[in-house]
């Protein structure tokens, strides 16, 4: 069954950057059946997507990690230069754990694997074009055994291990009444604990955890 994206007035503006020309057109044929989406540029460098973003408006980039000889830190400088507003998706075929962690540092919203479905990938764009984050749950789980070892001296309160199973509730998506059920407590046990989380990383939103908690752990 075909996965779409949620309905909405609003049709966002997707430029995708990949040095493989027939991927791209495979993504064009794909983002083309959604009624919210259009794909305003297509390119595989990042001087033509210098130019594209120059001249339109784009609310989401699909950008591939491996560029050739650059890569997807190359186009973050790039776009930072440019005074880029837009949110930024990495679709690639891979990218080091500790690569992902700082890359989201950098204003990425998220990695997604080329050989997950197309579904999922739709259901990646609408996350990211709502504002959140999108990780693959092999990253997220590798970030996670980051999180158990001590941090770094006074950079980071060490997380508890309750605060840990909630935080990989949180990367898994789930309520706070679905991380109590998976961990067998109250709800509100579990939102004291969100609490206690917001507290240790200065945030006010699960997104924002998220991205804060893999930033923490990229060097």
């Amino acid at each position: 069954m075909k996965c779409s994206m949620p309905e909405t007035s609003q049709r966002h503006r997707i430029l995708l950057v990949d040095d493989h020309a027939l991927f791209r057109e495979s993504l064009k044929r794909l983002l083309g059946a959604e009624s919210n989406v259009e794909v305003v540029g297509s390119c595989g460098s990042l001087e033509e997507a210098q130019q594209i973003i120059g001249r339109t408006q784009v609310d989401l980039i699909l950008l591939d990690f491996d560029l050739g000889e650059r890569d997807g830190f190359d186009f973050m400088r790039l776009a930072a230069g440019i005074g880029y507003r837009g949110k930024v998706l990495l679709v690639t075929a891979g990218v080091e754990p500790r690569n992902a962690a700082n890359l989201l540092a950098k204003g990425v919203s998220g990695v997604f694997l080329k050989h997950s479905s197309p579904g999922l990938l739709q259901q990646a764009i609408a996350e990211v074009l709502a504002g959140n984050t999108w990780f693959e749950k092999e990253y997220l789980r590798k970030m996670m055994d980051a999180a158990a070892r001590p941090p770094q001296p006074a950079r980071t309160p060490r997380l508890t291990e309750r605060e840990r199973h909630v935080l990989s509730g949180v990367f898994d998506g789930l309520a706070n009444k679905e991380i109590a059920d998976r961990l067998n407590v109250s709800e509100a046990s579990v939102k004291a604990t969100m609490q206690q989380l917001f507290h240790k990383t200065g945030v006010r939103s699960r997104s924002q955890l998220v991205r804060v908690a893999l930033q923490r752990f990229k060097d």
